[in-house]
């Protein structure tokens, strides 16, 4: 049998001769080849890439946090707690310290919520109750407060922080009748710590709302002794010094303030009081107005410019600014602003009052008498108010036959 097909014939088939350009073209391209391999890759540079770096540990960033705090650079320090709880989230400590400092800038319900991060990691722990209370009165959650201080002191008794804050609490919300359970925790805190900064300031805003101004600036400059980098113990020694109208020391530690922290017109407005009370209205109606610009649709600080300028006479704009803060509007540049209620024992009181004078030196009885009647049938217990409202009505009503000069506001 024969095996038949191309596959298996045996023939030997003549090869057909090479061809020299192949064989030309074949040698250029291993010629190019060893020139790349030999010359050009060894030239090209080598990629970047870049050495791996230590991991922070958790305690760097708690030590730099502290170290922010005693410098007064509130916010830098939250950001190393930031960090710290990033690399150890476990760690309950770090969400209390983190959120004390949250307290001590303003951030409010941030520190509430790191406070109570901090009881889901520990339930039982006395601290961050404490903190979580110092925060809700800040945000004038007083029940929340007085629940969660309660909670910190039943946990601990020997807890510092917690007395402090609860007096402070109950000072907070203008109960006469809790005066001496303040006075009280505010001398317990200072039994357990005598040496704590936290004890010495709310020990010296104990002694300020009851009028103690000597013994609580003793207080007060104890704490500033411990860190002088916090600028809500200037606020309060400025306070101080200009309930006891040492005005110059007053503005020197405000301003000290203002430098640590420049973005709170709060400070600024306080400022502008203070030069307003020594008649410095120029440089009142300026650090009233610094303090506008920080926050142009608060309504308080609306009022304030205004009456700074009522002070000094300038009717018409102390009309408009005014008319903001108790009315509401929008400011030329578009911005929106919400009136303020009137209510007794507010400071829109004032608001209301110098309001209406305003537009009676204007001879604009028609939209003050409204006004000035509102104050006397809403706020009539207010001496100061009702002074001012029973005045202007008096000369709006003898202003078409015997015009006579406006009363002064009462201040």
């Amino acid at each position: 049998m024969y095996l038949r097909g191309p596959k298996w014939n045996m023939t030997r088939r003549t090869r057909k001769p090479s061809n020299p350009l192949k064989l030309l073209f074949l040698v250029a391209v291993i010629g190019v080849l060893i020139y790349f391999s030999q010359v050009v890759v060894p030239t090209m540079p080598v990629p970047f890439i870049p050495t791996p770096t230590a991991t922070r540990s958790p305690e760097s960033f708690l030590n730099e946090a502290e170290a922010f705090t005693a410098q007064g650079k509130l916010g830098q320090a939250i950001e190393s707690y930031q960090q710290a709880i990033t690399s150890d989230p476990r760690n309950a400590a770090t969400y209390i310290a983190l959120a004390k400092v949250q307290v001590l800038a303003g951030f409010y319900e941030e520190a509430q919520d790191n406070a109570d991060n901090a009881l889901l990691l520990n339930p039982n722990n006395s601290m961050a109750f404490a903190i979580k209370a110092w925060a809700l009165n800040f945000m004038e959650d007083y029940l929340g407060a007085e629940a969660a201080i309660g909670q910190a002191i039943e946990l601990d008794n020997n807890n510092a922080l917690a007395y402090a804050i609860n007096a402070e609490i109950l000072l907070d919300q203008g109960n006469y009748e809790d005066i001496e359970t303040a006075i009280q925790m505010s001398r317990r805190a200072q039994e357990l710590a005598p040496n704590a900064l936290e004890t010495h300031r709310i020990r010296g805003y104990v002694l300020f709302y009851t009028a103690n101004y000597e013994d609580a600036l003793v207080e007060y400059q104890a704490a500033i002794a411990l860190n002088d980098k916090l600028w809500d113990l200037h606020y309060s020694l400025g306070s101080i010094y200009k309930a006891i109208e040492e005005y110059d020391l007053a503005v020197q530690e405000m301003l000290a303030a203002v430098a640590l922290n420049p973005t709170n017109p709060d400070i600024l407005t306080e400022i502008s009081r203070t030069y307003a009370a020594v008649g410095q209205f120029g440089k009142a109606i300026q650090y009233a107005e610094q303090a506008l610009s920080l926050d142009p649709s608060s309504p308080r600080l609306h009022g304030n410019l205004g009456v700074m300028l009522y002070k000094s006479d300038e009717y018409s704009r102390a009309a408009a600014e005014l008319a903001l803060a108790v009315q509401g509007g929008t400011t030329t540049e578009g911005v929106v602003v919400q009136g303020l209620p009137l209510a007794p024992g507010r400071v829109a009181d004032d608001y209301y009052s110098i309001y209406a004078l305003a537009l009676t030196n204007m001879d604009r009885c028609a939209e003050a008498v409204p006004i000035m009647q509102l104050i006397l049938s809403n706020i009539g217990d207010d001496q100061v108010a009702y002074y001012n409202a029973v005045q202007g009505m008096e000369y709006c009503r003898q202003a078409v036959v015997l015009p006579t000069s406006i009363p002064e506001a009462t201040p």
